[in-house]
């Protein structure tokens, strides 16, 4: 018979698994669900012009990365819709067949 305190290691160990779950049912899920579309994030700008100045390079390469990444995101934001609208129209003809099949009962 186990102790409180090893059925709690135990659900602890347990619970290291949680995000690998997660991440694999992701994975897994397949294209029936819509794509995740992540927003870059914005480029820091230091207030500081001294520093601003001493940084230039890492931050016209943020500026750089973030309009490379923008566009990325509204591709993916034009193909997550089209996907969703193709999907709609499948599912309104689907539950078109269902009321109608379904009517005589």
């Amino acid at each position: 018979m186990r102790s409180k305190l090893e059925d709690s290691l135990h659900k602890m160990k347990l619970l290291q698994f949680i995000p690998q779950i997660i991440l694999l049912s992701t994975l897994l899920s397949g294209p029936a669900y819509g794509a995740t579309c992540l927003a870059p994030q914005r480029p820091f700008v230091p207030s500081d012009p001294v520093a601003a100045a001493e940084y230039a390079d890492l931050i016209r390469a943020d500026f750089e990365n973030y309009i490379r990444d923008v566009q990325e995101y509204f591709q993916c934001l034009d193909q997550e819709r089209a996907r969703a609208f193709e999907e709609a129209g499948e599912v309104s003809q689907q539950y078109g067949m269902f009321v109608n099949e379904t009517r005589g009962e």
